[in-house]
């Protein structure tokens, strides 16, 4: 992961308040050109931050990172030695020894962010619809505005940091997402960012494995107002079971999003597979986004839109204009429709896959293939027999199970009369693979749904060979 950047020495000093290891007489840079964690990835000028993560600890390849060429080295106070300093003082290389990286990482990010201070900051968070909310927004906001986002899902406590590093003077609004995986995660990047605009666009069952309880989830989720003053407006959820709870305490205004709440939504109609068209201020737009489960997500960037001050007519335009986001909700059109849904999954997600699926327009069979949904902890079996539940109601014609913790849905697709239905159900990635191909033909409709770590889309480059390979999506 790397971050091109012109950041001034003089900000990575202030941010840390950390005392430097640098020989006398040594020279240092004006500025760093790049921040990077990934030792591979320094090029000349390169202030580099030695992270410790589960696999690999960066503090092993500070001797490459100075070998390329880094300017600087954000480390572990406790791991800086006699070889390091010896190899930093021959390279003139600073040294910024601290109790924390990540923290110091943080630390610098923020302190990028204060030097734009005209900027827009809109932060959102949620259980599922982020970077699809985010995507809706940015596309909205760059029809009058210059607009700096996230790239993909780069959400997380290193990779929202490296996102801010990307503001420059030119953006008037920044619309960043916040992930988690773990407690307190929200809190530091709010930290970072401390958005004047904050949404929740929802509270589910996503990560409950890590935190224990959809009660805990909202507890986190709402951090992202953790940086509130009267002035910070927060966007919440209109029927969010836990709307009440995320808007307890705010000082400042606090925005209810949804259809009955957005007097300009005047519904939807024509739900199919390629978009939704939708009604906003009496004129209706066509948006390149399938499913009924979006909606929300729209009317959520809307409702920010809207308060910013964006026309009537912009929105349309940026409704209009929307990329297609890879692995979520893409349809692929080939000899055969593969709705490639698969960037990530939790319950309600899945559930509203498969209900999008059903309504799909299809001339044969619905096969359906649904991975393990991950990070759910104990709660792990419980919700894949809610998705069992759900596909045994639905309009599939044949069901793929993939993964250990799917077979949970079988007991009760077989309580429901739909084992017959069941072509697969087994862990065996070659063997998913081989039973899909034999079976798929012309004219059938295949739903791909999983966590991203299952890496279902691998099966869309057997369906649709020329189209993947074309994107350059599955290897």
């Amino acid at each position: 992961m790397m971050r091109s950047v012109p950041l001034p020495f003089s900000m990575v000093v202030d941010a840390l308040g950390a005392p430097l290891s640098i020989a006398t007489g040594m020279t240092f840079p004006r500025l760093f050109n790049a921040v990077a964690l990934d030792s591979r990835q320094v090029v000349p000028g390169t202030l580099f931050v030695a992270l410790k993560g589960e696999v690999q600890d960066g503090h092993r390849y500070i001797p490459a990172a100075i070998q390329a060429g880094a300017a600087g080295i954000i480390l572990d106070r406790d791991k800086l030695d006699d070889a390091i300093r010896a190899l930093a003082l021959e390279a003139s290389c600073a040294l910024f020894p601290v109790a924390s990286p990540l923290a110091a990482l943080q630390a610098c990010a923020a302190r990028w962010v204060d030097a734009f201070p005209s900027l827009l900051r809109i932060g959102i968070t949620g259980s599922a619809g982020k970077t699809t909310t985010k995507e809706i927004l940015g596309s909205i906001l760059s029809v009058g505005r210059r607009v700096v986002m996230n790239e993909g899902n780069y959400n997380s406590e290193t990779g929202l940091p490296l996102s801010v590093f990307a503001m420059r003077e030119s953006h008037e609004a920044g619309v960043f997402e916040l992930g988690m995986n773990r407690r307190d995660e929200i809190l530091e990047l709010a930290a970072v960012l401390r958005p004047s605009l904050a949404l929740v666009t929802n509270i589910g069952s996503a990560h409950i494995g890590i935190l224990g309880s959809k009660e805990a989830i909202a507890k986190e989720k709402r951090q992202i107002f953790s940086n509130f003053n009267r002035s910070s407006v927060a966007f919440i959820p209109e029927d969010d079971g836990f709307a009440d709870y995320l808007a307890e305490g705010l000082e400042g205004p606090v925005v209810r999003f949804g259809p009955n709440s957005l007097p300009a939504y005047g519904g939807v109609r024509d739900l199919d597979a390629s978009g939704i068209s939708l009604s906003w201020a009496g004129e209706w737009v066509r948006v390149p986004l399938g499913g009924e489960h979006n909606v929300r997500n729209i009317l959520a960037a809307c409702a920010i839109a809207s308060h910013v001050g964006v026309s009537d007519g912009d929105i349309r335009k940026g409704l209009s204009t929307l990329p297609v986001l890879f692995g979520r909700g893409e349809v692929l059109r080939g000899p055969l429709t593969v709705v490639q849904d698969c960037y990530n999954a939790n319950p309600e997600a899945v559930i509203a896959a498969i209900r999008w699926a059903d309504s799909i327009p299809c001339e044969g069979r619905r096969i359906y293939v649904i991975a393990d949904m991950l990070e759910l902890g104990e709660h792990s079996e419980e919700a894949h027999r809610r998705v069992g539940q759900a596909l045994a109601g639905s309009a599939a014609d044949a069901i793929l199970l993939f993964g250990e913790a799917s077979r949970a849905a079988v007991p009760v697709l077989e309580e429901a009369g739909a084992a017959s239905r069941v072509l697969y159900a087994e862990v065996n990635f070659d063997n998913l693979r081989q039973k899909l191909r034999s079976f798929a033909r012309p004219g059938d409709l295949v739903l791909l749904k999983g966590s991203r770590g299952m890496a279902l889309e691998r099966l869309a480059a057997d369906l649709l060979p020329q189209y993947t390979e074309s994107r350059g999506e599955v290897s």
